[in-house]
Protein backbone atom coordinates (compact mmCIF):
# COMPACT_ATOMS: atom_id res chain seq x y z
CA UNK A 1 0.00 0.00 0.00
CA UNK A 2 1.20 3.28 -0.57
CA UNK A 3 2.17 5.37 2.29
CA UNK A 4 -1.05 7.14 2.10
CA UNK A 5 -4.02 5.04 2.22
CA UNK A 6 -6.25 6.35 -0.70
CA UNK A 7 -9.45 7.74 0.02
CA UNK A 8 -11.18 5.30 -1.92
CA UNK A 9 -9.89 2.37 0.42
CA UNK A 10 -10.56 4.20 3.22
CA UNK A 11 -14.34 4.11 2.23
CA UNK A 12 -14.04 0.60 1.28
CA UNK A 13 -13.07 -0.40 4.95
CA UNK A 14 -15.70 2.30 6.01
CA UNK A 15 -18.24 0.44 4.23
CA UNK A 16 -16.93 -3.02 5.53
CA UNK A 17 -16.54 -2.22 9.80
CA UNK A 18 -20.31 -1.10 8.77
CA UNK A 19 -21.67 -3.85 6.97
CA UNK A 20 -19.31 -6.90 8.38
CA UNK A 21 -19.76 -8.55 5.00
CA UNK A 22 -20.23 -7.25 1.31
CA UNK A 23 -20.71 -8.27 -2.06
CA UNK A 24 -17.74 -6.70 -4.61
CA UNK A 25 -20.34 -5.95 -6.34
CA UNK A 26 -21.99 -3.59 -4.40
CA UNK A 27 -18.90 -2.14 -3.26
CA UNK A 28 -18.44 -1.40 -7.24
CA UNK A 29 -21.63 0.21 -6.81
CA UNK A 30 -21.47 2.15 -4.01
CA UNK A 31 -18.06 3.42 -5.47
CA UNK A 32 -18.50 3.85 -8.77
CA UNK A 33 -15.46 1.84 -10.28
CA UNK A 34 -15.41 -1.12 -12.12
CA UNK A 35 -15.31 -4.79 -9.94
CA UNK A 36 -11.56 -5.27 -11.04
CA UNK A 37 -10.33 -1.81 -9.37
CA UNK A 38 -12.50 -2.77 -5.85
CA UNK A 39 -10.88 -6.30 -6.08
CA UNK A 40 -6.98 -4.68 -6.78
CA UNK A 41 -8.31 -2.43 -3.67
CA UNK A 42 -9.70 -5.39 -1.59
CA UNK A 43 -6.06 -7.49 -2.51
CA UNK A 44 -4.31 -4.45 -0.78
CA UNK A 45 -6.25 -4.28 1.86
CA UNK A 46 -5.84 -8.54 2.38
CA UNK A 47 -2.30 -7.76 2.13
CA UNK A 48 -1.98 -5.77 5.30
CA UNK A 49 -4.02 -7.99 7.19
CA UNK A 50 -7.42 -5.73 7.11
CA UNK A 51 -9.93 -7.63 5.77
CA UNK A 52 -10.52 -11.01 4.70
CA UNK A 53 -12.00 -12.49 1.28
CA UNK A 54 -14.39 -14.93 0.48
CA UNK A 55 -15.55 -15.85 -3.02
CA UNK A 56 -17.46 -12.27 -4.44
CA UNK A 57 -17.96 -11.25 -0.95
CA UNK A 58 -15.07 -8.65 1.22
CA UNK A 59 -15.45 -10.06 4.86
CA UNK A 60 -14.45 -8.14 8.12
CA UNK A 61 -11.98 -9.76 10.24
CA UNK A 62 -13.13 -11.96 13.39
CA UNK A 63 -14.14 -9.43 16.23
CA UNK A 64 -11.30 -11.13 18.99
CA UNK A 65 -8.48 -11.14 15.97
CA UNK A 66 -6.21 -7.64 16.16
CA UNK A 67 -6.59 -7.21 12.66
CA UNK A 68 -10.09 -6.56 13.00
CA UNK A 69 -9.12 -3.79 15.46
CA UNK A 70 -6.53 -2.39 12.88
CA UNK A 71 -9.54 -1.99 10.43
CA UNK A 72 -11.53 0.38 12.68
CA UNK A 73 -10.61 3.99 12.22
CA UNK A 74 -7.30 2.93 10.43
CA UNK A 75 -7.24 6.38 8.69
CA UNK A 76 -7.15 8.28 12.18
CA UNK A 77 -5.16 5.66 13.77
CA UNK A 78 -2.60 6.75 10.34
CA UNK A 79 -2.94 10.65 11.19
CA UNK A 80 -2.00 10.13 14.85
CA UNK A 81 0.72 7.40 13.93
CA UNK A 82 2.05 10.36 11.29
CA UNK A 83 2.21 13.29 13.88
CA UNK A 84 3.53 11.02 16.82
CA UNK A 85 6.43 9.82 14.91
CA UNK A 86 7.27 13.66 14.90
CA UNK A 87 9.28 12.56 18.41
CA UNK A 88 11.09 10.11 17.19
CA UNK A 89 14.89 10.38 15.41
CA UNK A 90 16.37 8.77 13.30
CA UNK A 91 19.18 5.96 15.51
CA UNK A 92 16.69 6.25 18.41
CA UNK A 93 15.41 3.06 20.80
CA UNK A 94 12.02 2.81 21.59
CA UNK A 95 9.42 0.65 23.26
CA UNK A 96 5.80 0.04 21.86
CA UNK A 97 3.26 -1.74 23.69
CA UNK A 98 0.79 -4.14 21.85
CA UNK A 99 -2.73 -2.80 20.23
CA UNK A 100 -3.48 -1.65 16.65
CA UNK A 101 -2.99 2.00 17.02
CA UNK A 102 0.32 1.09 18.13
CA UNK A 103 0.70 -1.56 14.81
CA UNK A 104 0.45 1.57 12.42
CA UNK A 105 2.62 3.80 14.58
CA UNK A 106 5.59 0.82 14.44
CA UNK A 107 4.96 0.39 10.76
CA UNK A 108 4.89 4.59 10.30
CA UNK A 109 8.51 4.59 11.95
CA UNK A 110 10.02 1.66 10.21
CA UNK A 111 9.24 3.15 7.04
CA UNK A 112 10.77 6.32 7.67
CA UNK A 113 12.74 6.53 10.01
CA UNK A 114 16.70 5.06 9.84
CA UNK A 115 18.34 3.07 12.38
CA UNK A 116 15.22 2.90 14.56
CA UNK A 117 15.60 -0.13 17.24
CA UNK A 118 11.93 -1.04 18.92
CA UNK A 119 11.45 -3.30 21.32
CA UNK A 120 8.07 -4.36 22.33
CA UNK A 121 6.27 -7.28 23.87
CA UNK A 122 3.95 -7.66 20.49
CA UNK A 123 4.40 -10.58 18.31
CA UNK A 124 2.48 -9.48 16.11
CA UNK A 125 3.98 -5.99 15.57
CA UNK A 126 7.36 -7.70 15.17
CA UNK A 127 5.34 -9.53 12.25
CA UNK A 128 3.25 -6.36 10.94
CA UNK A 129 7.02 -5.01 9.67
CA UNK A 130 9.67 -7.84 9.63
CA UNK A 131 9.84 -6.86 6.04
CA UNK A 132 11.10 -2.96 6.81
CA UNK A 133 15.20 -3.40 6.42
CA UNK A 134 16.02 -0.12 8.50
CA UNK A 135 14.18 -1.17 11.86
CA UNK A 136 15.89 -3.43 14.41
CA UNK A 137 13.09 -5.43 16.60
CA UNK A 138 14.07 -6.86 19.98
CA UNK A 139 10.95 -9.32 21.00
CA UNK A 140 9.93 -8.98 24.96
CA UNK A 141 9.45 -12.76 26.43
CA UNK A 142 6.78 -13.78 28.21
CA UNK A 143 3.48 -15.84 27.85
CA UNK A 144 1.62 -15.45 24.54
CA UNK A 145 -1.83 -14.22 24.22
CA UNK A 146 -3.06 -15.93 21.04
CA UNK A 147 -5.75 -13.23 20.35
CA UNK A 148 -3.81 -10.23 20.78
CA UNK A 149 -0.66 -12.11 19.52
CA UNK A 150 1.32 -10.52 22.86
CA UNK A 151 3.89 -11.14 25.43
CA UNK A 152 2.75 -11.03 29.59
CA UNK A 153 3.61 -11.92 32.60
CA UNK A 154 6.56 -11.85 34.59
CA UNK A 155 8.97 -12.46 32.08
CA UNK A 156 7.78 -10.03 30.38
CA UNK A 157 8.34 -7.97 32.95
CA UNK A 158 11.50 -9.05 34.01
CA UNK A 159 12.50 -8.71 30.45
CA UNK A 160 11.48 -5.12 30.38
CA UNK A 161 13.88 -4.31 33.32
CA UNK A 162 16.94 -5.32 31.20
CA UNK A 163 16.00 -2.24 29.12
CA UNK A 164 16.01 1.90 29.82
CA UNK A 165 14.41 4.19 26.87
CA UNK A 166 13.24 7.51 26.40
CA UNK A 167 10.44 6.96 25.03
CA UNK A 168 7.25 4.34 25.41
CA UNK A 169 4.48 4.18 22.96
CA UNK A 170 0.92 3.07 24.35
CA UNK A 171 -2.62 2.36 23.21
CA UNK A 172 -5.89 2.13 25.61
CA UNK A 173 -8.93 1.02 25.39
CA UNK A 174 -10.90 3.19 27.27
CA UNK A 175 -10.56 6.22 30.03
CA UNK A 176 -12.05 7.23 33.17
CA UNK A 177 -12.23 11.28 34.80
CA UNK A 178 -11.44 9.77 37.84
CA UNK A 179 -8.87 7.25 37.61
CA UNK A 180 -7.68 8.13 34.29
CA UNK A 181 -6.78 5.80 30.91
CA UNK A 182 -7.73 2.15 31.28
CA UNK A 183 -7.18 -1.40 29.22
CA UNK A 184 -9.69 -4.30 29.03
CA UNK A 185 -6.96 -7.18 29.67
CA UNK A 186 -5.53 -7.18 33.37
CA UNK A 187 -2.31 -9.23 32.27
CA UNK A 188 -1.37 -6.68 29.01
CA UNK A 189 -2.32 -4.10 31.63
CA UNK A 190 0.92 -5.17 33.70
CA UNK A 191 2.95 -5.37 31.36
CA UNK A 192 2.64 -2.44 30.33
CA UNK A 193 2.79 -0.65 33.70
CA UNK A 194 6.70 -2.92 33.72
CA UNK A 195 8.14 -1.42 30.43
CA UNK A 196 6.83 2.18 31.93
CA UNK A 197 9.17 1.94 34.96
CA UNK A 198 11.74 1.50 31.75
CA UNK A 199 10.98 4.14 29.96
CA UNK A 200 11.25 8.34 30.79
CA UNK A 201 8.32 9.32 29.21
CA UNK A 202 4.96 7.76 28.46
CA UNK A 203 3.03 7.99 25.37
CA UNK A 204 -0.36 7.78 24.51
CA UNK A 205 -1.88 7.12 20.89
CA UNK A 206 -5.48 6.34 21.03
CA UNK A 207 -8.61 7.70 18.52
CA UNK A 208 -11.13 9.66 20.19
CA UNK A 209 -13.78 6.93 20.32
CA UNK A 210 -12.03 5.76 23.49
CA UNK A 211 -12.44 8.56 25.61
CA UNK A 212 -16.63 7.88 25.33
CA UNK A 213 -15.85 4.48 27.41
CA UNK A 214 -14.90 2.97 30.31
CA UNK A 215 -12.67 -0.76 30.42
CA UNK A 216 -11.76 -3.15 33.01
CA UNK A 217 -8.37 -1.93 34.99
CA UNK A 218 -6.62 1.49 35.23
CA UNK A 219 -3.26 1.44 32.88
CA UNK A 220 -2.33 5.04 33.81
CA UNK A 221 -3.40 7.86 35.93
CA UNK A 222 -3.22 11.33 34.26
CA UNK A 223 0.01 12.11 36.14
CA UNK A 224 1.90 9.01 34.53
CA UNK A 225 1.30 10.07 31.10
CA UNK A 226 3.55 12.73 29.47
CA UNK A 227 1.89 13.30 25.45
CA UNK A 228 -1.14 12.29 24.45
CA UNK A 229 -2.21 11.93 20.42
CA UNK A 230 -5.38 11.87 19.40
CA UNK A 231 -8.27 13.15 16.53
CA UNK A 232 -10.43 15.99 16.88
CA UNK A 233 -13.39 14.35 18.33
CA UNK A 234 -12.11 13.95 21.54
CA UNK A 235 -14.93 14.96 24.19
CA UNK A 236 -14.42 18.81 25.49
CA UNK A 237 -14.19 17.78 29.57
CA UNK A 238 -11.91 15.10 28.55
CA UNK A 239 -9.75 18.03 26.86
CA UNK A 240 -9.62 20.32 29.60
CA UNK A 241 -8.80 17.57 32.03
CA UNK A 242 -6.03 16.32 30.06
CA UNK A 243 -4.61 20.04 29.30
CA UNK A 244 -5.21 21.03 33.01
CA UNK A 245 -3.13 17.81 34.00
CA UNK A 246 -0.08 19.30 32.46
CA UNK A 247 -0.16 16.68 29.58
CA UNK A 248 1.16 17.74 26.17
CA UNK A 249 -2.11 17.00 23.86
CA UNK A 250 -1.31 16.66 19.78
CA UNK A 251 -4.62 16.60 17.93
CA UNK A 252 -4.94 15.33 14.35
Amino acid sequence: MEENMTARMTKILNIINENKKIEVSKLSDLLGVSQVTIRKDLDILVDKGLICREHGYAVLNDSDDINNRLAINYDIKQKIAKQAANLVSNGETVMIESGSSCAIFAEELAKNKRDITIITNSAFIASYIRQYANCKMILLGGEYQKESQVNVGPITRKCAGEFYVDKLFVGVDGFSAESGFMSSDLMRAEAVKSMAESAKKVILLTDATKFNRRSLVVLFPLSKVDYLFTNNSIPVDAKALIESNNIVLNIV
